[in-house]
């Protein structure tokens, strides 16, 4: 058999060393598949900053030979970047799950980009390229239409699982335990496989014994009902509202997100009764024991609707004391401190919460843990292992999850956003990189908020910003008035006149040295004001704000 002479590339330009931001690339000589375009949600040090996407320079160099994008779900760490990536690359067909189709479509109407060439997956459809042969198996995750990808290249099958867990009594479809085996009995040489839950033992809890305790609890309490979950959760609110239909109880829905996917549920045919939704308005003619109140702010969010009610700052909704409030999810990394604001601001107004633990199984993952990492290994049987979507210590303990099922170490493989990994023959080796990192989005601002604006960002919210206003007569080289100081997040002006005023005589005397010995410019007259006068502030309040000179210039004779 002759030997092929040019490698499958394998590049993530993100998912690795982070929970977010998924993008993976399968290149082969002409021929490029994108798979996933997520977003990331900033850390709190990203001040000012919407979303992280990926650096797609790679992507733009080699346009001509993207040939589609495929999409394994519809959750915003694999779908929430594509209008940022369609304004950017020529995309020539979308190929996605039904609700993915759907909420792609209204992050598209948003932001008025205009793109209609979809086509849809399912575990029919096989896509043939020159290179590739691409089909897709069901997976179960916490969103329907859910799907791993199996695609044949010249130098082997790679398998990448998307997002995915083993439920043996999901409340949506099973995963398609056959065909994976199917696929593992006809050899896969590299495996892809979701690291996001590789530190948790045992296995995740099924989406059914979720349902039964918050059917217990729907049923049981004789107050009104609020449950913060997931709007991305489809099968979690599908089972609310039935449940909620059963026991007799109406449901109010607060936040955006969680209208969305409501919506979307209600197109689908998820969720099938319309009538189950009132306005609050409405609500006034029932009972509380009549009521259920669906929300988001799960997490904390300090705009979301459950952080508004907890503050009392919600125009609609007050909290009473027989109210029972379900957090239905579990922190996401990062998260717990504003949780945890959100739940003792929930018991001090005498409310009863619930929050998942081992005594109320109210909220499950959709990744799957460590014994269902080991099933999807030797389901799979990869030659050689890669481990995404994950941080570094999820990928170091899923490489050694690995190994345990029987991978050699040596073809195990952990990366970095940007390393390639090439397929030649059968055989898997690291070669190279291409450039890869993160691009913030400011708004409708894709990539010019750099870390330099980063950082001035963090030293204004920490010690603030000073503006002075100067008038300037450039032909005598004059001050022609005392300098007007103005600060914000500085200190306060009113209560601390005696330090202004000593700033402003010091801007004074800047100004007049400069004047008296250097030819004037606009920009040397700016920068000895920041130099000299940064040093003179922090000497008397050990701040260091941002100093911004604002000059007027005046010629007159």
């Amino acid at each position: 058999m002759e030997k092929n002479m040019q490698p499958t590339k394998v590049i993530a330009l993100g998912g690795l060393g982070e929970v977010g931001k998924n993008m993976y690339i399968i290149e082969h000589d002409s021929e490029i598949l994108i798979i996933d375009a997520g977003v990331m949600f900033p850390e709190d040090n990203l001040l000012g900053v919407d979303y992280v996407i990926q650096d797609i320079t790679y992507l733009k160099k080699n346009a001509n030979k993207i040939k589609g994008l495929f999409i394994t779900h519809g959750h915003e760490d694999h779908i929430g970047g594509i209008p940022f990536l369609l304004q950017a690359v020529s995309i020539p067909v979308i190929y996605t799950p039904k609700i993915a189709r759907d909420l792609i479509e209204k992050k598209l109407v948003e932001r008025n980009i205009k793109y209609d060439n979809y086509e849809i997956i399912n575990t029919d459809l096989v896509v043939k390229t020159k290179f590739f042969e691409v089909s897709f198996i069901n997976t179960t995750h916490s969103i329907p239409d859910s799907f791993a990808i199996l695609i044949k290249t010249p130098n082997g099958t790679i398998f990448e699982t998307g997002d995915f867990k083993f439920d043996l009594t999901p409340v949506g479809p099973m995963a398609d335990i056959h065909r994976m085996a199917k696929a593992g009995a006809e050899g896969v040489t590299l495996l892809l496989s979701d690291s996001t839950n590789a530190l948790s033992t045992g296995y995740s809890k099924s989406e059914s014994a979720v349902d039964g305790t918050l059917n217990d609890m729907i049923s049981r309490h004789h107050g009104r009902v609020i449950i913060a979950t997931f709007a991305s959760n489809i099968y979690r609110i599908k089972h609310i509202v039935e449940s909620c239909k059963k026991y007799n109880r109406k449901i109010i829905v607060f936040g955006r997100s969680m209208e969305n996917s409501i919506e979307l549920a209600l197109n689908n045919g998820l969720i099938k009764d319309k009538t189950m939704f009132i306005d609050v308005n409405d609500a006034k003619s029932l009972k509380r024991q009549e009521i259920c109140i669906l929300c988001t702010g799960s997490q904390g969010e300090p705009l979301a609707a459950l952080s508004r009610i907890a503050n009392g700052q919600h125009k609609q909704i007050s909290l009473l004391g027989d109210d029972l409030v379900i957090f239905s999810s579990s922190p996401i990394p990062g998260n717990a401190e504003g949780i945890n604001r959100i739940i003792n601001k929930l018991y001090l107004k005498g409310v009863r919460v619930f929050t998942n633990s081992d005594f109320s199984d109210v909220h499950t993952s959709g990744h799957a843990k460590e014994e269902e990492l080991k099933w999807m290994l030797r389901i799979i049987k990869p030659k050689y292992f890669m481990p995404m979507h994950g941080e570094y210590r999820m990928l170091k303990r899923h490489t050694e999850i690995g190994v345990l099922c029987g991978v050699d170490p040596e073809k195990t493989i952990i990366c970095s956003n940007g390393d390639v990994v090439e397929l030649l023959n059968g055989e898997v080796k690291k070669n190279g990189t291409v450039q890869a990192g993160d691009v913030y989005v400011d708004g409708s601002r894709v990539g010019d908020i750099g870390s330099i604006v980063i950082k001035d960002r963090k030293l204004m919210s920490q010690d603030g910003i000073l503006i002075t206003i100067l008038n300037i007569n450039t032909l005598s080289r004059k001050l022609l008035l005392k300098p007007n100081v103005t600060a914000r997040g500085f200190v306060l002006v009113n209560e601390n006149q005696e330090l202004m005023q000593k700033i402003e005589r010091k801007i004074a005397e800047i100004v007049n040295n400069f004047l008296s010995k250097s030819p004037y410019t606009y920009t040397d007259l700016k920068n000895q004001i920041i130099l000299e006068l940064l040093p003179f502030i922090n000497n008397l309040t050990g701040r260091k704000p941002i100093i911004l000179p604002v000059i007027m210039e005046v010629n007159q004779s």
